[in-house]
């Protein structure tokens, strides 16, 4: 169930938010799927789900963590250093991705992705992926975070941007402390009152969008209240809808 992997890369995006890259064969994953990371600690085994940032064929794993004080592996992970060795699960695992969103006539035009934190992960993984920017005409990116230094990947992301300028769409929220060209309110809030819509100029509607959700739980189930209004309904595989989402905790 568990392998070997090794640190070969780390970066800090501020005292608690850190990535990880690990040298570790998977296999084959879909881009939007976790992995999970262990260490024995004491005689009790710790793992964790973190979603992977890298693009499926890497010959290594990206994750995207914070350090939670009270965390009974997150600070561990963040003690390591490129050469240190941790447990890797042997294969991801997970259901918010690209191949399980509506085909054919319900797929619509658009597709938005609403990210809290460390959430922004699994749909970087997609964008770094062909199938996004071929399926649909518009992709949407909507990160929101509590400070300017929690924006992890900011440069990468204004790449697609450089890349995808007609097609590609990136909404930041910094929700306390002012950033330019930035949004200053919670994801659901600027959806109720139509300012995410006005910025990115595009309508959220059944008829057109695909809405995946990714973060922490009070956005997720807030967001999916302000869609549901708006007629945009939860994607089932027997009755395809608009929203899917991926709860982190």
């Amino acid at each position: 169930m568990w392998i070997e992997g090794r640190v070969i890369e780390r970066r800090d995006w501020n005292d608690k938010l850190f990535s990880l890259k690990i040298r570790v064969d998977i296999g084959d994953f879909t881009a939007g799927q976790f992995i999970k990371l262990s260490q024995v600690v004491g005689e009790k085994r710790i793992g964790r789900a973190y979603s992977l940032v890298n693009p499926p064929g890497s010959d290594y794993i990206e994750v995207l963590a914070v350090a939670v004080e009270e965390g009974q592996l997150s600070p561990n992970l963040q003690l390591l250093d490129v050469g240190d060795v941790i447990d890797v699960a042997t294969k991801a695992s997970g259901f918010m991705t690209l191949d399980e969103l509506p085909k054919e006539e319900h797929k619509g035009k658009h597709l938005w992705f609403l990210a809290t934190g460390t959430a922004v992960g699994p749909f970087i993984s997609m964008m770094d992926t062909n199938e996004p920017w071929l399926t649909y005409e518009k992709l949407v990116l909507v990160y929101g975070v509590r400070k300017v230094e929690d924006l992890a990947y900011l440069e990468q992301l204004k790449q697609y941007e450089a890349s995808y300028p007609q097609q590609f769409k990136l909404v930041l929220s910094v929700t306390r402390e002012e950033f330019s060209g930035a949004l200053s309110t919670r994801i659901p809030d600027a959806i109720t009152s139509g300012e995410l819509e006005a910025k990115v100029g595009l309508t959220l509607s059944p008829e057109t969008s695909q809405v995946m959700i990714c973060g922490n739980p009070e956005m997720i189930t807030q967001s999916q209240e302000v869609l549901k209004a708006r007629g945009l309904v939860k994607n089932l595989r027997r009755a395809p809808g608009q929203v899917t989402v991926e709860r982190y905790w």
